[in-house]
């Protein structure tokens, strides 16, 4: 699946339907999941040319070869609606306008509510030094050693979470998850204030920042910009040409606006 995502994104760069880092962050986020999910690839000559992850009762998100979409993608929702067997959702790239005919001419209309920005950095200029405040280390993950403040920050960010040290280790164990791309900063007690994960596609040079967050006692004191800003020049600095991220709340927007970049097109939701 990671292996279509890049070499769609090799083809199609600078769009940025997915990145390798959010089909790794979706699978391992979580433990006990498989459930949930129904996951089916199509294959042409021993390569994948499109996948469907299905999450019931009805969504479904899909990746297909730029060359097979128009013949594909019809069939990936035939398969996602009858394993779903009622009302389904599809998630998909506005800027792919082959999917996107491919989906109305089967029924398919554009939601109002759902979706999110997608939104890139050039990272061809100077990154600004970070700048946390005084008393406040910024740094990178160094290993298990980290992992149970790195969950602890993570749950409190995005309270209530389902993310445990059990998941969060695999995600440290999937490709392309590097510990030096996983950027914290340390309040003065010790504790994780604020994270940023970012992931390396070195055949595409994009990197992606997913997920971001800051514990609600340290908000609004400039972390999630200055942990940003130190994942970005990691990025720059492993060889990365854009940095792409996905935001669907205002003041996430507005964050990455501050750091530059510009939203590109928008994943959307449609329904029949």
């Amino acid at each position: 699946m990671q292996e279509l995502v890049s070499a769609s994104l090799a083809l199609e760069k600078p769009l940025v339907s997915h990145h390798v880092g959010d089909v790794a962050w979706a699978r391992y986020q979580h433990v006990g999941r498989k459930g949930d999910w129904r996951i089916r690839l199509w294959e042409r000559e021993s390569e994948v040319v499109g996948w469907g992850w299905l999450e019931l009762p009805g969504e479904l998100d899909l990746h297909v070869h730029p060359a097979e979409r128009r013949e594909l993608v019809p069939q990936i929702v035939a398969w996602a609606a009858a394993e779903a067997g009622g009302n389904l959702r599809v998630s998909a790239y506005d800027r792919d306008r082959t999917t996107m005919e491919a989906l109305a001419g089967d029924g398919f209309s554009q939601l109002a509510e759902g979706g999110f920005d997608v939104m890139t950095l050039a990272l061809d200029k100077r990154i600004p030094q970070p700048d946390p405040p005084a008393g406040f280390r910024l740094r990178h993950v160094e290993g298990e050693a980290d992992l149970d403040r790195r969950v602890a920050v993570h749950r409190a960010a995005y309270h209530p979470s389902r993310v445990t040290e059990e998941s969060y280790a695999n995600v440290m164990s999937a490709w392309p998850y590097r510990p030096e791309l996983d950027w914290i900063v340390e309040a003065p007690d010790g504790r994780f204030a604020s994270f940023c994960l970012a992931w390396f596609d070195e055949r595409t040079a994009v990197g992606e920042l997913e997920p971001v967050g800051t514990h609600p006692e340290f908000q609004r004191r400039g972390l999630a910009r200055a942990v940003c800003l130190g994942a970005l020049r990691a990025l720059a600095a492993h060889g990365a040409d854009t940095a792409v991220v996905y935001s669907g709340h205002p003041a996430s927007e507005a964050l990455y606006r501050g750091l530059g970049f510009r939203a590109i097109g928008r994943h959307v939701t449609l329904s029949r």
